[in-house]
Protein backbone atom coordinates (compact mmCIF):
# COMPACT_ATOMS: atom_id res chain seq x y z
CA UNK A 1 0.00 0.00 0.00
CA UNK A 2 1.20 3.17 -0.48
CA UNK A 3 2.16 6.15 2.03
CA UNK A 4 0.08 8.94 2.37
CA UNK A 5 2.26 11.54 0.71
CA UNK A 6 3.01 9.32 -2.47
CA UNK A 7 -1.28 8.97 -2.48
CA UNK A 8 -1.61 12.91 -2.50
CA UNK A 9 1.16 13.33 -4.92
CA UNK A 10 -0.05 11.46 -6.74
CA UNK A 11 -3.66 12.58 -6.90
CA UNK A 12 -2.04 16.11 -7.75
CA UNK A 13 -0.06 14.73 -10.90
CA UNK A 14 -3.48 13.41 -11.79
CA UNK A 15 -4.89 17.03 -11.06
CA UNK A 16 -2.00 18.76 -13.11
CA UNK A 17 -2.93 16.03 -16.10
CA UNK A 18 -6.61 17.67 -16.20
CA UNK A 19 -5.23 20.71 -17.45
CA UNK A 20 -4.19 20.83 -21.45
CA UNK A 21 -1.13 21.73 -22.46
CA UNK A 22 -2.57 24.37 -25.14
CA UNK A 23 0.15 23.85 -27.86
CA UNK A 24 -0.76 20.26 -27.85
CA UNK A 25 -4.71 20.94 -28.17
CA UNK A 26 -4.07 22.84 -31.18
CA UNK A 27 -1.94 20.31 -32.53
CA UNK A 28 -4.77 18.18 -32.56
CA UNK A 29 -3.38 15.84 -29.80
CA UNK A 30 -4.39 17.44 -26.34
CA UNK A 31 -2.18 16.02 -23.79
CA UNK A 32 -1.92 16.63 -20.07
CA UNK A 33 0.98 18.55 -18.40
CA UNK A 34 2.20 15.84 -16.52
CA UNK A 35 1.93 12.98 -19.76
CA UNK A 36 3.32 15.81 -21.89
CA UNK A 37 6.18 15.79 -19.37
CA UNK A 38 5.73 19.50 -18.19
CA UNK A 39 5.93 18.53 -14.53
CA UNK A 40 9.40 18.41 -13.35
CA UNK A 41 8.68 18.00 -9.60
CA UNK A 42 5.69 18.30 -7.10
CA UNK A 43 7.40 18.32 -3.71
CA UNK A 44 4.56 18.28 -0.68
CA UNK A 45 5.20 19.63 2.94
CA UNK A 46 4.17 18.68 6.11
CA UNK A 47 1.68 21.98 6.51
CA UNK A 48 0.18 20.75 3.27
CA UNK A 49 1.71 22.96 0.93
CA UNK A 50 2.78 21.99 -2.41
CA UNK A 51 5.96 23.22 -4.55
CA UNK A 52 5.10 22.67 -8.91
CA UNK A 53 8.55 22.93 -10.80
CA UNK A 54 7.03 23.19 -14.60
CA UNK A 55 9.03 23.08 -17.81
CA UNK A 56 7.99 24.84 -20.33
CA UNK A 57 8.76 23.53 -23.63
CA UNK A 58 10.74 26.64 -25.34
CA UNK A 59 12.07 30.04 -24.21
CA UNK A 60 8.96 31.51 -25.95
CA UNK A 61 6.42 30.00 -24.23
CA UNK A 62 4.20 32.64 -22.49
CA UNK A 63 2.15 29.63 -20.85
CA UNK A 64 3.74 30.16 -17.40
CA UNK A 65 0.56 32.32 -15.86
CA UNK A 66 -1.96 30.01 -17.50
CA UNK A 67 -0.48 27.23 -15.84
CA UNK A 68 0.16 28.68 -12.60
CA UNK A 69 -4.10 29.88 -12.25
CA UNK A 70 -5.17 26.26 -14.06
CA UNK A 71 -3.16 24.78 -11.38
CA UNK A 72 -4.45 26.16 -8.18
CA UNK A 73 -7.75 25.73 -9.52
CA UNK A 74 -6.84 21.75 -10.72
CA UNK A 75 -5.74 20.97 -7.06
CA UNK A 76 -8.17 23.12 -5.18
CA UNK A 77 -10.27 20.06 -4.62
CA UNK A 78 -7.39 18.21 -2.74
CA UNK A 79 -8.33 18.38 0.72
CA UNK A 80 -4.67 17.89 1.93
CA UNK A 81 -3.54 20.83 -0.25
CA UNK A 82 -3.36 23.87 1.92
CA UNK A 83 -1.03 26.45 -0.56
CA UNK A 84 0.44 25.90 -3.83
CA UNK A 85 3.68 27.51 -4.99
CA UNK A 86 4.22 27.00 -8.83
CA UNK A 87 7.41 28.19 -10.50
CA UNK A 88 8.56 27.42 -14.40
CA UNK A 89 12.01 27.23 -16.09
CA UNK A 90 13.03 29.37 -18.47
CA UNK A 91 11.79 26.81 -21.59
CA UNK A 92 15.49 25.44 -22.28
CA UNK A 93 15.61 21.63 -21.31
CA UNK A 94 12.05 19.94 -22.63
CA UNK A 95 12.53 17.45 -25.32
CA UNK A 96 9.63 15.38 -26.80
CA UNK A 97 11.39 12.43 -24.91
CA UNK A 98 10.23 13.77 -22.18
CA UNK A 99 6.62 12.82 -22.69
CA UNK A 100 4.97 9.45 -21.46
CA UNK A 101 5.19 6.77 -23.49
CA UNK A 102 1.52 6.37 -24.18
CA UNK A 103 1.27 10.45 -25.05
CA UNK A 104 4.12 9.84 -27.79
CA UNK A 105 2.54 7.08 -29.26
CA UNK A 106 -0.80 9.11 -29.16
CA UNK A 107 0.77 11.89 -30.95
CA UNK A 108 2.86 9.74 -33.41
CA UNK A 109 -0.55 8.32 -34.69
CA UNK A 110 -2.27 11.30 -35.07
CA UNK A 111 1.39 12.99 -37.22
CA UNK A 112 0.72 9.32 -39.61
CA UNK A 113 -3.03 10.19 -39.77
CA UNK A 114 -2.01 13.61 -41.12
CA UNK A 115 0.55 13.05 -42.97
CA UNK A 116 0.43 9.50 -44.10
CA UNK A 117 3.32 7.20 -43.53
CA UNK A 118 4.01 8.06 -47.70
CA UNK A 119 5.20 11.21 -47.23
CA UNK A 120 8.48 12.17 -45.90
CA UNK A 121 7.42 13.13 -42.14
CA UNK A 122 5.53 10.22 -41.97
CA UNK A 123 8.39 8.01 -43.23
CA UNK A 124 10.90 9.78 -40.85
CA UNK A 125 8.11 8.77 -37.86
CA UNK A 126 8.06 5.11 -39.18
CA UNK A 127 11.83 4.92 -39.42
CA UNK A 128 12.00 6.13 -35.59
CA UNK A 129 10.00 3.57 -34.58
Amino acid sequence: MAAPEAETVAAIRRALDTIGDPCSVAQGTPMGLDEMGLVEAVELGPDGHVEIRLRLTSPSCMMGGFFKVEAERALASIPEVESIGVSSDLGLDWTPAMMSASARRRRRRALLARFGEDSKAGAALVAGS
